[in-house]
């Protein structure tokens, strides 16, 4: 039987748990350089460069994760055509996004031309908001179908089967509200990006958003 410890450990280990970690890490330490710019501008640097390295290290943990996208539409490219549809969509910005972002952090760290930063990070943003766009889109349909279904059984089914059937529709529900949080806080954090203004590009905005992602990022990997 695990234990916290051990759940922390098996988290820690996937490549999508020290990301949301190192998130974590990132968009707190944008919160408090802001939060001490003005009054300890000395601590404020600090906790910049610790933002900045963060994001750097984050990153590198990506390198290859472009394939993840395309593994997903050869083996489960979805159970219906609006699905697929929607999955080839979803996956295709999604492998824009890590292509190009790995380009970007090439950039930032000298091996690339550095002046190529802002156009890679532009392509990188925009191929991100596409495919967020319809990976909501398909999970929110997921959370329609969830919710009649689950009426269904209501009416249906013995209790004992009903009862067994409606938690794991239950915990499905969840996990997908958790994927729309983290969907839609990426999204304006991309926003911010292709299109700046100034609810986007608040920092209170960008921080909330940054922490609403790696915090539903980490209710979704922790370990059952």
């Amino acid at each position: 039987m695990t234990d916290t410890v051990d759940k922390l450990v098996i988290f820690l280990a996937k490549r999508d748990g020290i990301d949301k970690l190192v998130k974590t890490f990132q968009y707190v330490s944008k919160l408090v350089h802001w939060h001490l710019e003005t009054s300890h501008p000395d601590k404020a640097t600090r906790a910049k460069h610790w933002e900045l390295a963060s994001g750097i290290s984050r990153k590198a943990f990506r390198t290859g994760r472009f394939l993840t996208g395309f593994n997903a539409l050869r083996r489960s490219p979805g159970s219906t055509p609006t699905f697929r549809f929607l999955a080839v969509l979803s996956n295709a910005g999604e492998m824009v996004y890590f292509f190009f972002d790995h380009l970007l952090w090439l950039s930032r760290i000298g091996t690339l031309d550095a002046t190529l930063a802002k156009k890679m990070s532009f392509i990188s943003a925009f191929g991100e908001s596409f495919g967020y766009i319809f990976f909501i889109v398909a999970d929110l349909i997921m959370l329609k179908q969830g919710i009649e279904a689950e009426r269904k059984l209501q009416i249906s089914e013995a209790e004992d089967s009903k009862r067994e059937n409606v938690k794991k529709i239950r915990a499905d529900r969840v996990m997908r509200l958790m994927a729309v949080a983290a969907n839609v806080a990426d999204l304006l954090i991309a926003l911010a990006e292709i299109e700046p203004n100034p609810f986007c590009n608040h920092t209170i905005t960008l921080g909330i958003s940054g922490l609403v992602s790696a915090w539903a990022g980490w209710y979704r990997n922790w370990p059952s």
